[in-house]
């Protein structure tokens, strides 16, 4: 094997190997006590550059912490480190061996949660925007003097109803008779032909 293969065996190019691969705890946990103190949202780019490391690396370790409970996922990729402020180093050394232990379901069970959250609030907010919408109309109505009527029911307590006085019933009597509207239908439909 040539010194070019061998050099340039599985790495691509400016690949630095494992450099910032390691993240000083003491370090990390200064930078986090100083920012607990100012109370100001952070990204992992921001301790990183305080501490020396590489970027992919903290960001999996804030992510581990913030899914021990010791930091607070904020919005934009942000961090508070709201619990650090009472945290020793002791306790902080342990949340991190475990934090850096995050395996592949766990996290994937992480992304899963934010992906449900985010889902969420998109719908709550189409939800607001419907009701908004409904009250504007109605309200437009009612401004004109027409009665909206009464609000639709839903059909799932009128089948239980059904059911229900269904059940009551003797066992000889006949079924409930439908609705006069879906009997007279049929009738009203045809026309006599000439």
């Amino acid at each position: 094997m040539s010194l070019k293969r061998s050099n340039s065996s599985g790495k691509s190019f400016g690949a630095g190997g494992d450099a910032g691969g390691k993240i000083d705890r003491q370090e990390l946990f200064d930078e986090l006590k100083r920012l607990a103190v100012a109370g100001e949202p952070f990204t992992a780019v921001t301790v990183a550059l305080a501490v020396g490391a590489g970027e992919p690396h903290v960001a999996k370790a804030l992510l581990g912490l913030a899914a021990e409970g010791f930091l607070e996922r904020a919005d934009g990729g942000r961090y508070r480190a709201t619990a650090m402020a009472e945290m020793n180093q002791a306790e902080f050394v342990k949340a991190y061996a475990r934090a850096s232990k995050v395996d592949s379901t766990r996290q994937r069970d992480l992304s899963e949660i934010g992906r449900l959250k985010q889902n969420n609030d998109v719908m709550r907010q189409r939800l607001l925007v419907a009701i908004a919408e409904r009250d504007h109309y109605l309200a437009a109505l009612r401004s004109h003097g027409i009665d909206p009527g009464p609000a639709p029911q839903p059909v799932a307590p009128a089948r239980a109803e059904a059911e229900a006085s269904a059940s009551t019933a003797q066992p000889g009597a006949p079924a409930p008779a439908a609705s006069e509207p879906e009997a007279a239908e049929p009738q009203s439909g045809a026309e006599p032909q000439n």
